[in-house]
């Protein structure tokens, strides 16, 4: 099929806005339309769906620009691969599966050969620091989380926000279960060594 070159002349409109997408009519049309290579639908659903999309790889990338990048890649393997899609289930959350994809690629050619020394499994407690991730809201914890090192930032995202298993972590990036454990234990350290001075300045302005 036919795949319009994406430009970023396109607008990529804050992932805050959080602009209803249901306020296009008839997206299944629209998705048969791309179906057929028709640049029109292409602009209408990249235009729909980029700032919730942008959203997502603003989680995973370091900053705007790489996140950028990895929204117009993802996108033109959507328009590539969307013939697959079978109107089965979610058209976001295949669309979404295909940007962190995007991301996890993007990773693995810049730092093919990252990993760190496995920590014994005995030391690591996966549920040890829920407690203090959850007294804060989605928007204050991916701010924080925001400022992660990659690494840990994108085992962390893949396991609490995308719901990935350690064995699937660790294929997708090649590398160890261990490894996959041992970057989670260390962002949610990373993350409470963070969060705890803003919880007790919370704390103390009710008091």
């Amino acid at each position: 099929m036919q795949v319009q070159g994406l430009s970023k002349n396109f607008p990529i409109k804050d992932a805050s806005a959080n602009e209803p997408y249901n306020s296009v009519k008839n997206i299944p049309e629209i998705i048969k339309q791309c179906q057929k290579g028709k640049c029109g639908a292409q602009k209408i659903l990249y235009e729909t769906f980029a700032p919730r999309l942008f959203g997502v790889c603003l989680q995973y990338c370091k900053d705007r620009t790489e996140a950028e990048d990895c929204l117009q890649d993802g996108f033109i393997k959507i328009f590539t691969k969307i013939e697959s899609f079978k109107f089965q289930g979610s058209f976001e959350g295949w669309m979404r599966r295909i940007m962190v994809n995007t991301v996890i690629e993007t990773y693995r050619k810049k730092q093919p050969t990252t990993n760190i020394e496995d920590l014994p499994l005995a030391l690591i407690d996966e549920d040890s620091d829920n407690v203090v991730e959850s007294d804060f809201s989605i928007s204050e914890l991916l701010t924080i989380i925001q400022e992660l090192p990659p690494k840990y930032k994108l085992v962390f995202n893949l396991y609490a926000l995308e719901g990935y298993t350690h064995d699937e972590i660790a294929k997708a990036l090649n590398i160890s279960v261990g490894t996959s454990k041992s970057n989670l234990f260390r962002a949610r350290k990373w993350l409470k060594e963070k969060l705890e001075p803003i919880m007790a300045q919370k704390n103390q302005a009710v008091c």
